[in-house]
């Protein structure tokens, strides 16, 4: 049987993690657009694909002592002998895995660098794919290294005519491939890919390294990389490719179309290939750090939470990033813009950016700042002139003004508040509500008046339908209130502060009478045989508001114990699905080790074990773990809140 390694073996008594599969394998993930992944455990036996599914072929062979081994894509009547593939392992930031082809063992690790620490690293759409091959056997071999990118990475349908390019520059040969047409941001909507800009692939000359463009159509271009042949023996043989994209205009924000941020970050506006160059010449540091980041988290979330929660948190890292791209406005303020993967293609929905919130917070508030400046900018500059938080920016990759339906007042301005409070705790600065402050007190002065009883509308749960008497949305809220009154003591606002901490703390006491219902609380103030997760109160417990008694979390989490399913808790009582990201979030309210772990098991096993073959999907059954709906939606950096309680709490007084 293969083994299937989740964990970068480096603590000494810590053995690797043997997964039956993951749902699917992360290789080259930047952005919504930019973003191919391995949907099967062997590598060789299905095709690379985008996020939403569509091929986009990456295709590696392994010539060794004359018999050609294929390692990496599918390929129809190929005579190719597959590689044995001995192993996989990820990463935060690699996916690795290891082939047998004859005497050679194949090592082949794709790494992208996304270090949140670092916006500019952050910013580069460029991934590393390296190669290490070494004899098996004490024998010298001779071998042969081929890597062949479609153009479909450029295109939004197969078929579509490409254009494709040869050139050099300064130690690199390099590749290009992009579509006759270059309809630049002239299509929105989900389930798209990018049909402009260009896909590159570039390798080093001094590694003998030989391109070509290959193809008998334009519509069928592969841009080939081989290198020359080689003896393999006692000494390993390494070989390096960089794949980049160049998006030319990554979104159009309020009619003005933005260019990628890693190109407004240099005043020259150098060229991708130029990037492409810079990206190598820091790939020894750049593979040295991610080497450091990913022992770390590993080592954190482990110690914090389990092996469990430090897989589930591996997975969810890579996943959750390249579902946003990256670029300044025209106001000079970051955009760190999120996709609604499979959902409804939304851009920069904010109860989106609530959910991803943690893993942001945890490794570099700015970006979260970066989630939240464009809806600020939308209410602020008139654009929006309701006195509620709006729920989106428009319809990705155009960033116009809100395209779904229906608000979600509650919701929304609860979700802004909170978050705002938060970014005042990160960064220990209350700067950031300070320059918006106008703004959330119109949203507080909404929530004062609507929030605790909500009228019948929709909460971030939306697919669950409309509800009234919302005992969870309430929580949030109180919560926003609370939180609220919290900023205004950071700002010395003191009449101010009292008058919402009071306010939130009575309004607590009246929710736990509203929503009582014996040995747990509600779904809803009027529905007492019902019950719902109430994941809107790890805010109160991480912010240190102390609204709600630990009773309350400690109730809920007696009842949640008792009403999982084998793939996890239900969100609520109507329904056996779930969301994933939410459960962790609840999990969090858990005072015992032994109940987080309990209520994160079988997230765990519905990720290693669930039927559908796709990239992280946080809306699942939890009778059978099948998907129900969305897939690479940035949600799952939620998975990060307990690693961002443990940080809290160690700052804590």
């Amino acid at each position: 049987m293969k083994k299937i390694i989740f964990c970068l073996l480096f603590l000494p008594r810590l053995a690797f993690a043997q997964l039956q599969h993951m749902p699917a394998y992360p290789l080259i993930t930047h952005s919504p657009y930019f973003s191919v992944w391995s949907f099967g455990d062997e590598a060789a036996g299905t095709r690379t694909t985008h996020w939403t599914g569509k091929p986009q072929d990456l295709i590696g062979y392994l010539r060794v002592d004359g018999v050609m081994y294929r390692f990496l894509g599918a390929v129809d009547n190929d005579t190719a002998q597959v590689a044995d593939q001995q192993w996989v392992s990820v990463n935060a930031t690699q996916t690795k895995y290891q082939f047998g082809c004859g005497g050679i063992d194949l090592s082949l690790t794709f790494t992208s660098p996304l270090l949140l620490q670092d916006i500019d690293l952050l910013s580069r759409p460029v991934s590393y794919v390296s190669f290490r091959l070494r004899s098996n056997d004490g024998l010298s071999h001779t071998a042969q290294l081929s890597f062949n990118v479609s153009g479909d990475l450029a295109v939004n349908q197969h078929g579509q005519e490409l254009k494709a390019h040869k050139g050099q520059i300064d130690g690199l040969t390099f590749l290009k491939a992009g579509t006759k047409e270059q309809p630049v941001l002239a299509k929105k909507g989900d389930d798209l890919r990018i049909d402009w800009g260009w896909v590159l692939v570039a390798a080093p000359r001094e590694q003998g390294v030989v391109q070509k463009i290959t193809g008998k159509k334009k519509r069928e271009i592969f841009l080939n990389t081989s290198f020359a042949e080689v003896k393999v023996a006692e000494d390993p043989v390494e070989k390096l490719v960089l794949m980049g994209y160049d998006e030319r205009n990554s979104v159009q924000y309020f009619g003005q179309n933005l260019e990628p941020l890693w190109r407004s970050l240099r005043g020259n506006k150098i060229s991708i290939e130029k990037l492409l160059q810079e990206s190598y010449a820091d790939y020894d540091k750049t593979l040295s750090r991610c080497d450091t980041f990913n022992k770390m988290l590993y080592s954190r979330a482990l110690t914090i939470g389990d092996h469990h929660y430090a897989q589930l948190c591996v997975a969810a890292y890579r996943q959750s990033i390249a579902a946003h791209t990256l670029v300044r406005s025209p106001q000079g303020e970051l955009l760190f813009l999120s996709k609604e993967n499979f959902s409804n293609g939304s851009i920069n929905t904010v109860d989106v950016t609530y959910p991803s919130a943690p893993l942001y917070l945890l490794y570099n508030p700015a970006l979260l700042e970066g989630m939240l400046n464009g809806n600020f900018y939308y209410s602020e500059s008139g654009k929006w002139a309701k006195p509620f938080a709006a729920h989106d920016l428009g319809t990705y990759p155009l960033a116009n003004g809100q395209t779904y339906g229906e608000d979600m007042p509650v919701e929304e301005c609860g979700n802004m508040i909170i978050l705002t409070a938060a970014i005042t705790k990160a960064e220990d600065s209350a700067g950031y509500a300070r320059k918006h402050w106008a703004t959330l007190s119109t949203w507080v002065h909404y929530l004062e008046a609507n929030g605790f009883d909500p009228t019948n509308q929709l909460c971030t749960d939306d697919f669950a339908g409309h509800l009234a008497r919302n005992a969870n949305l309430s929580v949030k809220a109180i919560v926003a209130l609370g939180a609220y009154g919290w900023m205004a003591q950071q700002l010395g606002q003191a009449d101010t502060a009292a008058k919402y901490l009071n306010l939130a703390k009575g309004l607590a006491k009246k929710w736990m009478e509203m929503a009582a219902s014996g040995d747990h609380y509600a779904l809803t103030f009027d529905k007492k045989d019902s019950w719902s997760q109430k994941y809107n109160l790890v805010w109160d417990k991480l912010l240190g508001l102390g609204l709600f008694p630990a009773e309350v979390y400690e109730k809920e989490i007696a009842w949640y114990l008792k009403k999982q399913n084998a793939f996890g808790l239900p969100l609520d009582s109507r329904k056996t699905y779930t969301k994933s990201d939410w459960i962790l979030w609840t999990a969090t309210l858990a005072s015992k080790p032994e109940d987080f772990q309990a209520l994160i098991g079988p997230v765990y096993k519905f990720m290693t074990e669930g039927p559908d073959r796709v990239p992280l999907s946080d809306w699942h059954e939890t009778t059978d773990g099948k998907k129900v709906g969305f897939q690479a939606r940035s949600v799952v950096g939620g998975y990060f809140i307990k690693l961002l309680e443990d940080k809290w709490s160690a700052k804590a007084p």
